[in-house]
């Protein structure tokens, strides 16, 4: 096992409710299932190159031009109850509309799923579901094909526009709008990454499920939620180069995932790794000096 260790949050909250978790004076509130998604592509789908910005007058960064990969990431506005103005993979959490058996469906079972996650096969579908809707609510990006299985092209219409508006008001569940576009959901273009659980002195917490999907071929995501300042394609070591100098906030599952995208040649190579998963659920910890850190333990 490889033990982290990370920083609490900056806020006085955050320290005030750690010291009174650790002395047993708080009461964890439960953890929300939910799931979330890297959104992968090859670095030179779409980077400008070095000469590029160094034209417009716009220092590029050390990776410009390098071959890897890039990942697509929201950063939450400031007012969002968890997480503000942090940098994340679209995700969020399940919905009771996640539990539909009738949803058209592609690639591993519902069974298959649930020993990759070790989960019942109900909160695998759920978890699965709320994945794919997540990530076309929150970047427009969908993970969808027709019944011969090919992803779907081009989601760009208003007719799509309205789909997702109805997604995300709540008026309508992925099954519905999949059958009636007459779609299967891709699941064969989800892989499994890591399992993370909020830390139990965090007011609102996640049971998060983490995977990873290549940008299909004919779509682009956009920064079209509410629940972002802006939104944007990184290569990982910049933005963790970034949040190393306070630059950028992220949280410990974010890093780490980023670090391992940061760590292979591609984007096909990311997809094609299946890496070990456990729970992992950052522990508070005191230092020596008194202070208060998180750890992780993970495979």
């Amino acid at each position: 096992m490889v033990e982290r260790r990370f920083p609490l949050p900056d806020t006085p909250q955050a320290v005030e409710r750690a010291r009174a978790a650790l002395a047993g004076e708080l009461e964890a509130a439960p953890a929300r299932p939910a799931a979330t998604v890297m959104v992968v592509r090859e670095a030179g789908a779409g980077a400008l190159d070095a000469a590029v910005l160094t034209a417009a007058g716009v220092e590029a960064p050390a990776s410009a031009g390098v071959p890897g990969a890039e990942v697509f990431v929201l950063k939450r506005v400031s007012t969002m109850a968890f997480a503000p103005s942090t940098y994340v993979f679209p995700g969020g959490g399940v919905d009771p509309r996640d539990a539909t058996p009738d949803l058209p469906w592609a690639g591993p079972s519902r069974g298959e799923w649930a020993a990759l996650m070790d989960v019942s096969d109900d909160e695998a579908e759920m978890l699965v579901v709320a994945a794919i809707r997540e990530v076309f609510e929150e970047c427009g990006v969908l993970l969808a094909g027709d019944r011969e299985g090919a992803p779907l092209v081009d989601v760009r219409s208003d007719d799509w526009a309205a789909r997702r508006a109805a997604l995300v008001a709540h008026e309508a569940s992925l099954a519905e709008v999949l059958t009636e576009a007459g779609l299967v959901a891709r699941t064969d273009l989800l892989s499994y990454r890591a399992h993370w659980i909020t830390p139990t002195f965090e007011p609102r917490r996640y049971d998060t499920h983490f995977f990873a999907a290549l940008l299909p071929d004919g779509q682009a995501a956009d920064d079209a939620t509410t629940e972002a300042d802006h939104a944007r394609w990184v290569r990982p070591a910049d933005l963790l180069e970034q949040a190393a100098a306070g630059r950028a906030r992220i949280l410990p599952p974010t890093l780490i995932c980023l670090e391992a995208l940061a760590a292979t040649p591609s984007a096909a190579a990311f997809l094609a790794e299946r890496p070990p998963t456990s729970p992992i659920q950052p522990e508070l910890v005191t230092d020596e000096d008194g202070a208060v850190w998180l750890v992780s333990r993970h495979p």
